[in-house]
């Protein structure tokens, strides 16, 4: 089960690189990592190569290319008994639950855009970000309840955890709250070791990308910066 090369962007900003990227680290998935910065404003897009999307991630194996986090997810559980919680009832409700974060949760996206290496106090706190932060922490408390923790599907990590794990990130960065139990499986999240990695690296990243930069400036009162590259 080898000759994975998962092709990702910065660690600071890609939360869609962040999820097969954790979840292939944390099942134990051996694969090749390959990092391409996000280009600047006028720079050809160096994703087309690899990409049928111009996009990342993009998962090659051997000849074959598999694009978007979720379309990743499902072809390796193809290969992977773990990808997905084993029991049927779990694995449905993973498997929505992985749906509706990666069509959802608009507003979080656009105010909260993640970056691992700051933190940011916003301006403001709309209704429709607190619509969001309601939904997860139903979402999130309803998967826990139901299937017993630690993780949302049962007592393993899986794949829906993974496409979650940018949320911990931005909880992190704009000091948003949930509740007792939801915020600890945020913390569970942070303290994998995978995460740890990712979140590691991504302070010692030497790229900016200006409209990164620009929509956290556009959402922050203040900003303070904790990544050790150049600004």
């Amino acid at each position: 089960m080898s000759g994975y090369a998962l092709y990702i962007a910065n660690r600071n900003y890609s939360s869609w690189s962040l999820r097969p990227w954790v979840l292939m680290r944390t099942l134990g998935l051996p694969f090749e990592e390959r990092l391409i910065p996000f280009p600047n404003a006028g720079e050809p897009n160096p994703f087309r190569a690899i990409s049928p999307t111009g996009r990342v991630p993009c998962l090659h194996h051997g000849e074959l290319r598999v694009w978007d986090s979720l379309a990743i997810v499902e072809y390796l559980a193809e290969r992977h008994p773990d990808v997905w919680p084993v029991e049927s009832t779990a694995r449905a409700w993973a498997r929505s639950a992985a749906a509706e974060m990666h069509s959802g949760f608009g507003t979080l996206r656009s105010i909260c855009s993640m970056t691992c290496g700051q933190r940011v106090v916003l301006r403001e706190r709309p209704a429709a970000l607190e619509a969001d932060l309601q939904r997860l922490r139903t979402l999130w408390n309803e998967g826990l309840e139901r299937f017993g923790g630690p993780f949302l599907a049962g007592a393993a990590f899986t794949a829906v955890d993974a496409f979650f794990t940018p949320v911990a990130f931005r909880l992190q960065t704009y000091g948003l709250t949930l509740d007792g139990a939801a915020d600890a499986y945020a913390a569970r999240l942070l303290a994998l070791p995978a995460m740890r990695e990712w979140y590691d690296a991504a302070l010692r990243e030497p790229w900016r990308e200006a409209s990164h930069e620009e929509d956290i400036l556009r959402v922050a009162t203040s900003i303070t910066e904790l990544r050790h590259g150049p600004t």
